[in-house]
């Protein structure tokens, strides 16, 4: 990957693209399906044969994309179809089936409040969400449960602890903040290694709360790195650092980022398990590129928090390569008739789901890593132009003047011989 094209300006018409391309994929699904419908992967291009779901995790991505179309746009429309697509998840601020109500409300009620929503209404959705997330503790053991068993606990829930650590520091609720540094410590302790690599789940002795072993759903092995769950933690740690500025939360995410770095094909585009074989079904071949548009947004935020401004910068000429290789190579225009905006993700490759699809994971953080490169892009800009030194220091008097006279307005001057 080209660090020089990361942080060019050659990079910003091609995210621009990207980014309009995805307002008008929308558009075309809003126009196409019913209102009832909120889309999860692809099969054959198509949408609206997505008929296998079991937790409905993904509805929260479609009215996010919204949100950010009205965020980046300013308009008015964009955010009243935001609105009309996030209000009838507001129920599941009471889910205690699942453990992704930071799928479903941070994307959604977070991003209306801070776009000026009613912010009596959304707060109260959002410390709900939080405390129904922190009910899946498991005192033995000191973790969020998985929506799979007790005794599951996924390196996903990174990303929905996040609920829990906002209504407990909106709240001043102490209980919550313990539960949610308890689950984070432990995923730390448990899925992510010394290298910085994931395990997709750990799972507990019941009655004791010992760790058993690493196991997975998604990845190749239990002891392998399912890129998307590396992105989860990579994403899920940063977050948790900028809401709670615990320094180990910090070191995990950078881990996870030396790790993708130093793993990453050069394009920045990873195989959907760094331990996968290089030949057969699972192979390594096959890519998630929702796994790469999770791990750009996530190197943007970290490249926000972290004080090593050598690892900032790498952390952003990163990303932005990779969303760029991600334009390039698989963006839905590249296909005809593709009714969605990424190429190339994984739903669930065991289960034959949604592989070499869009997935809606990625498309949202496909869109909102593209949001997020598009306004570094713009600071960049800005800070190659230098601005007029301000007149504050000069008194009033000092601050009206005129260019004096040129040289040609002169008159000439005559030199007198010396006679001396």
């Amino acid at each position: 990957m080209s660090t020089a094209l990361s942080l060019s300006q050659a990079a910003r018409p091609k995210l621009q693209h990207a980014f309009d391309f995805a307002q008008q994929q929308v558009e075309d699904l809003l126009a196409r399906y019913p209102a009832d419908y909120y889309p999860m992967y692809t099969v054959g291009g198509k949408f609206g044969l997505d008929r296998k779901r079991w937790t409905h995790w993904c509805d929260g991505f479609y009215p996010g994309m919204m949100f950010l179309f009205a965020e980046a746009t300013q308009s008015s429309q964009w955010l009243d179809r935001a609105v009309q697509y996030a209000t009838p998840l507001e129920e599941r601020q009471y889910d205690r089936a699942v453990h992704d109500l930071g799928f479903l409300f941070l994307s959604t009620y977070q991003r209306w409040l801070d776009l000026g929503g009613p912010a009596d209404r959304i707060n109260a959705v959002l410390d709900q969400a939080g405390r129904t997330m922190a009910m899946r503790f498991m005192p033995r053991g000191q973790y969020l449960r998985s929506f799979v068993e007790p005794a599951s606990l996924f390196i996903d829930i990174m990303m929905n602890v996040g609920t829990v650590f906002r209504a407990g520091l909106r709240l001043e609720d102490e209980r919550l903040l313990a539960i949610a540094h308890r689950h984070c410590m432990t995923t730390r302790r448990t899925l992510v290694r010394a290298d910085g690599s994931t395990a997709h789940e750990a799972l507990f002795d019941l009655a004791t709360g010992e760790c058993l072993r690493q196991s997975t759903h998604q990845g190749y092995r239990g002891d392998s790195c399912w890129s998307r769950g590396l992105s989860w933690s990579l994403y899920g740690f940063s977050r948790s650092f900028t809401q709670t500025r615990r320094i180990e939360y910090l070191q995990t995410a950078e881990l996870n980022a030396a790790f993708y770095l130093a793993s990453t094909p050069p394009d920045g585009v990873t195989p959907w398990d760094y331990d996968a074989p290089e030949s057969g079904p699972l192979a390594r071949t096959q890519v998630d590129t929702s796994a790469s548009a999770i791990n750009a947004a996530g190197l943007l935020d970290l490249a926000d928090v972290t004080p090593d401004p050598v690892r900032a910068r790498a952390y952003r000429e990163y990303a932005i390569g990779s969303l760029v290789s991600l334009t390039d190579r698989y963006l839905g225009d590249k296909t005809p008739g593709f009714e969605g905006i990424l190429n190339g993700g994984v739903y669930h490759i065991h289960k034959d789901l949604g592989i070499h699809e869009a997935v809606l994971f990625g498309e949202y953080f496909f869109v909102e890593a593209l949001s997020k490169a598009l306004k570094v892009l713009d600071r960049v800009e800005r800070s190659d132009v230098a601005s007029p030194y301000p007149e504050d220091s000069l008194p009033e008097s000092a601050r009206n003047w005129a260019d004096g006279p040129t040289e040609e307005d002169l008159p000439p001057v005559s030199v007198k011989e010396n006679k001396a």
